[in-house]
């Protein structure tokens, strides 16, 4: 469920030095922006920020980016690095939907990580891993597309599965559960760790398209 009404969201995520405020401007131009040619990730529905937080840290050579819908969820990503100083990391406030006015063929990888299953047939084109979406990605990728995604829900597993095989990508990786498989270097999610810690598995693809 998704947190509400936090006081003082709005302020204090116009106030981050982390949050990107005129993301549309910035549009073909981010690598001036992060002022290297280093690669760009973003996950595109970060949540409470664990995992590009924890990305960003990692890898000091890669750009994270951050993009999450609710105030109420991203004022909690921007106070746990308020103190912090972190280059390669920025944050965008924004809809999904928006996606294409905001980055062209600049992005390397996009990370969908417990996206919002919406179980419902008739909302399967919300989903982020529908062909809706996939073909708004396709303007973002500067050369190899890569999609790299994590999940409890197994029907959106297996939806996304078909529509990303359907849409000519190529599965690189595919864990069933990747706590009993111990994959490598995994950076886990809020959701992810509250949910694997009550046994439920947690599916990973990774695919790519030429």
């Amino acid at each position: 469920m998704r947190l509400r009404n936090v006081k003082g969201a709005k302020e204090r995520i116009e106030a981050s030095k982390y949050i990107i405020l005129n993301y549309k401007e910035l549009k073909g131009k981010y690598k001036k922006l992060f002022n290297n040619d280093n690669p760009i990730h973003i996950e595109i529905g970060m949540g409470k920020g664990n995992f590009v937080i924890e990305s960003a840290k990692k890898y000091p050579n890669i750009n994270f980016i951050g993009i999450e819908k609710f105030d109420s969820v991203i004022v909690r990503a921007i106070d746990k690095i308020a103190d912090e100083e972190i280059p390669n990391l920025k944050l965008i406030r924004m809809d999904a939907t928006e996606i294409e006015d905001v980055f062209e063929h600049e992005i390397d990888t996009i990370y969908l990580n417990f996206s919002d299953p919406w179980p419902k047939l008739r909302h399967a084109h919300r989903r982020l891993s529908s062909h809706v979406f996939l073909k708004r990605y396709d303007k973002l990728f500067c050369n190899v597309k890569r999609i790299i995604m994590k999940t409890d829900n197994r029907h959106l597993f297996e939806y996304s599965l078909k529509e990303f095989i359907d849409y000519g990508y190529t599965i690189d990786d595919l864990c069933l559960d990747i706590y009993s498989e111990n994959l490598v270097d995994n950076i886990p999610t809020e959701y992810e760790m509250k949910f694997s810690s009550k046994g439920f598995p947690i599916y990973m693809v990774n695919v790519s398209k030429r």
